[in-house]
């Protein structure tokens, strides 16, 4: 089968992915190509049936699925080609792309730029090395959110959550309403992991028990889940004496934390952040192979779709000029780094040639108030708080970035107590 040449090549049609897809067309992208895996188009939120997206974006509450209809259809009426049921197999530091497809067959996918949107995936159980068998029973909270959705099974009938990300929040208040009994939710950590209004609307609302600063340290059962040992930690995250319980289940559903898809980032020889696991980008979301762009949860996972399509509309528009070869020169290379309260952040350092906010998410909740701050001068804000399971953002604008001294090389983003 003979390649495709297109102005710019988007490999995900999730909501980054859509929305670079109209990016790039608004800049002035003849040919704008999205490549998706799925026969469908929109990712993860086709699942999402829950409300609570496109509030900042649309003004309005949506579920998962109404977001993504809007989007797609802002893309249709834009001019962005679609191809599902195609896999990106194979990606090379020019930005092409190795592609199959059941119609088409194998061939190649050429650009004058190209966007990445994977998205990420989930944590499974091997990864945090939890001992006993593998009995059926155990999935990822993402994969009973689809069981259950979409494909209209249900995965147990007695259930516990390990973990307190946003999926798994809504998946126990999902599994309540389908007549399921979940036992509890279980985090590690002496803090939750998701959106605090998940906490209130999936947990609180409906009695669910959660529990910090315990975890799972055993399965048990052989062909079917029969329950888990339970072990309360304590500030150094070892097991207190005395503590293990046994929770009789058929279930447990894993939302333990996500992960960049970043194959083929690595594969196109994109330089990888050691924390974020997600390409190193600039504020063009343009990583170290100048044709390459990123967006969204491939970068760092984010709690809000909205900020997933737009960052993949900037994504997408930058990549369109530097297609056309009317993306900026960098100016100057500023680093960004966490202070000590930051681990994840994006992007990794700016340029100057544009304005660029700097999303993050702090290491430690603040229930004070607090100031979220760029250092230099460049950036300040109070918050009431600053929570772990929430992102953050600092503003940088590009005449103040323009205006620093020339032996500033690095620029430190933080949250604090006030």
């Amino acid at each position: 089968m003979s390649d495709i040449h297109v102005d710019v090549a988007v490999v995900g049609a999730g909501p980054a992915g859509v929305a670079a897809g109209i990016g790039a067309r608004e800049a002035g992208a003849g040919r704008v190509l999205v490549i998706e895996r799925d026969w469908d188009l929109g990712g993860i939120l086709q699942q999402c049936i829950h409300p609570g997206f496109g509030l900042h974006t649309f003004k309005e509450e949506l579920t998962g699925p109404e977001y993504m209809h809007r989007w797609i259809e802002r893309a249709r009426e834009a001019g962005v080609e679609f191809m599902t049921n195609s896999m990106v197999f194979g990606a090379h530091p020019d930005g092409s792309l190795d592609v199959m497809n059941p119609d088409r067959g194998v061939f190649r996918v050429t650009s004058g730029a190209t966007v990445l949107a994977m998205g990420c995936r989930e944590r499974p159980l091997g990864a945090i090395n939890i001992p006993g068998s593998r009995p059926a029973g155990i999935y990822t909270a993402g994969t009973a959110q689809r069981f259950v959705n979409m494909e209209g099974y249900m995965p147990g009938d007695r259930a516990v959550i390990l973990g307190s990300g946003d999926i798994g929040l809504i998946m126990a208040r999902r599994m309540i309403w389908e007549g399921a009994k979940v036992e509890a939710v279980f985090e590690i950590m002496p803090w939750a992991g998701g959106l605090r209004r998940n906490i209130a609307q999936c947990l609180d609302d409906y009695g669910i028990p959660f529990y910090l600063n315990h975890s799972v340290v055993r399965v048990h059962g052989h062909d079917r889940l029969e329950g888990v040992t339970v072990v309360e930690l304590d500030s150094d995250r070892r097991p207190v004496p005395g503590s293990e319980r046994f929770v009789p289940c058929d279930t447990m559903l894993l939302a333990v934390g996500l992960i960049p898809e970043n194959e083929l980032s690595r594969m196109a020889g994109a330089e990888i952040h050691p924390v974020t696991g997600g390409p190193i980008l600039n504020e063009l979301y343009q990583t170290t192979r100048p044709s390459i762009f990123a967006a969204g949860n491939v970068v760092i996972v984010y709690d809000l779709a909205d900020w997933v399509s737009q960052e993949g509309v900037a994504a997408g528009r930058n990549a369109a000029l530097y297609a056309a070869g009317a993306l900026p020169e960098p100016a100057r290379r500023l680093a960004i780094r966490g202070g000590k309260n930051v681990r994840l952040f994006s992007p990794h350092y700016v340029t100057g040639g544009a304005d660029a906010t700097v999303y993050f998410r702090v290491t430690r909740p603040i229930e004070k108030r607090c100031r979220v701050f760029a250092d230099h001068g460049l950036y300040e804000r109070r918050e009431r708080y600053a929570r772990p399971g929430e992102m953050n953002e600092v503003r940088l604008a590009r005449e103040a970035l323009a205006a620093l001294p020339d032996d500033v090389t690095e620029i430190v983003v933080d949250a604090e107590e006030v």
